[in-house]
């Protein structure tokens, strides 16, 4: 295990998005499907305290209403499908877009919180 303090910079974004350590950008952030590990198994980092809350959730919802109200709009415009269609295109879309973004998405808050050393005491709680 390497000093804290020889770790380079990470960008928040690419370490979030490939769900990796914030710190070293190579041991694995999560243990199961949104479940955070303990501890970085490569740098050891305590990512007990990471805490993305509903920052995710409310992200992707304002991404997924963005792109697919407009394409069921126009989808209903152009070709004035019968309602099952809409029920057979969207909802699952939907629930395949929010699963798929997940995982990236909470995976960017919680590096982006390392990054600036964020906390909700306002104190720096990683290592």
């Amino acid at each position: 295990m390497a000093d804290k303090d020889h770790f380079p910079h990470r960008s928040p974004l690419a370490t979030g998005l490939a769900c990796r350590c914030p710190r070293c950008g190579q041991g694995a952030l999560y243990t199961g499907f949104l479940t955070v590990a303990e501890r970085c198994s490569v740098c050891g980092l305590d990512l007990r305290k990471a805490d993305s809350g509903d920052g995710p959730s409310v992200f992707i919802i304002l991404i997924l209403g963005f792109l697919v109200v407009p394409m069921a709009l126009l989808v209903e415009a152009r070709f004035a499908p019968p309602m099952w269609v809409h029920m057979a295109i969207w909802p699952p879309l939907i629930l395949g877009g929010s699963l798929a973004m997940l995982r990236p998405m909470k995976g960017v808050l919680i590096a982006l919180q390392f990054h600036h050393k964020a906390s909700d005491s306002g104190t720096v709680d990683y290592d």
